[in-house]
């Protein structure tokens, strides 16, 4: 038993629901609305910086620090979405990718972030006086991942996920259904890039320092490989992708297998990402649990829809 509250472990657990809460703002971004972000460590490295800087350097309460760094991440993710309204798919995803590396250089650079140096001493939360370190920590996440699950079901259950998934489909169909595109893929930036800050200042008050190298492309494609590996559009995707990628480079961490390096193990791990990516696209493309045929179910549902609203639309 002692074993299993070892703090190694628990911190394992706590990274991964942290990942997990980055997994399910991607998911909503990508899997449900279709807008390919190739960034979105970059959603991730707002949150953390925001509350790190508030907490730190304006001496504000860790707990408001947090709920203003998730509020300012949605806030700035909106408008980071504004140029998903004229650029699609590929281009969308190499525009991504470009404020990616922009925030990051900022991030290095800015005498507010602590330029190269980062920025340490991040307090951590308390509750009831009591330091929510270790295991409480933990169950804290844990309240908070299922609280950002349950949303993200009930959002995509709701008018809001139709919309999102009919413009994943196809924006013109989505317009002549009477689809506000503008609105909902600024809200749909704006969401995910939500669950990415609160992620991000979970992050930054667990780990008490935090550095521009934390927040690159290879934690975006990381991301990426755990949401379309596990399946788009689908939250057991988000939760079984995430989990079996994250935990794989601990799994050989933990038994030492002599015949890898461990040296080499992040380099290892970005080629089983790969290699996995190329094998998902050729035979499995919507991955493990994603959806099929979602264009035809949810332009019937939607028709369906209108026609018993006599004709009011969704937007």
């Amino acid at each position: 038993m002692e074993a299993l509250f070892n703090p190694y472990y628990v911190d394992i657990v706590v990274f991964l629901i942290i990942y997990i809460l980055l997994g399910l703002g991607l998911n909503l971004i990508t899997g449900y609305a279709g807008q390919v972000s190739l960034g979105h460590a970059a959603f991730f490295g707002i949150g953390a910086y925001s509350s790190a800087i508030l907490s730190v350097k304006a001496d504000l309460n860790p707990w408001l620090a947090i709920t203003l760094a998730i509020v300012i991440t949605f806030v700035i993710s909106a408008i980071l979405g504004l140029p998903s309204l004229r650029v699609r798919e590929d281009f969308l995803a190499i525009t991504t990718l470009g404020m990616g590396l922009i925030i990051q250089s900022f991030f290095k650079n800015s005498s507010i972030t602590g330029g190269a140096y980062g920025i340490d001493s991040i307090p951590t939360p308390s509750l009831f006086g009591m330091k929510l370190e270790n295991m409480s920590y933990l169950i804290f996440l844990l309240i908070v991942m299922l609280i950002g699950i349950y949303a993200v079901r009930r959002m995509t259950q709701s008018r809001i996920g139709r919309a999102w998934m009919v413009i994943r489909e196809d924006d013109i169909v989505a317009q002549s259904m009477g689809i506000n595109t503008t609105y909902y893929k600024v809200l749909v930036f704006a969401i995910g890039g939500a669950y990415a800050g609160a992620a991000g200042a979970l992050f930054a008050h667990k780990v008490s320092f935090i550095s521009s190298d934390s927040f690159g492309f290879a934690v975006s494609a990381t991301l990426l490989s755990m949401v379309v590996i596990g399946g788009l559009g689908s939250i057991r995707g988000t939760l079984f992708g995430v989990s079996v990628l994250y935990l794989l480079p601990e799994f050989f961490r933990l038994f030492q297998f002599t015949f890898i390096d461990m040296n080499y193990l992040d380099m290892y791990k970005m080629m089983i990402y790969g290699l996995l990516m190329v094998l998902m696209m050729r035979y499995r493309p919507n991955g493990i649990f994603g959806k099929k045929g979602a264009k035809k179910v949810m332009t019937k549902r939607l028709h369906k829809k209108k026609a018993v609203k006599g004709g009011e639309h969704i937007a």
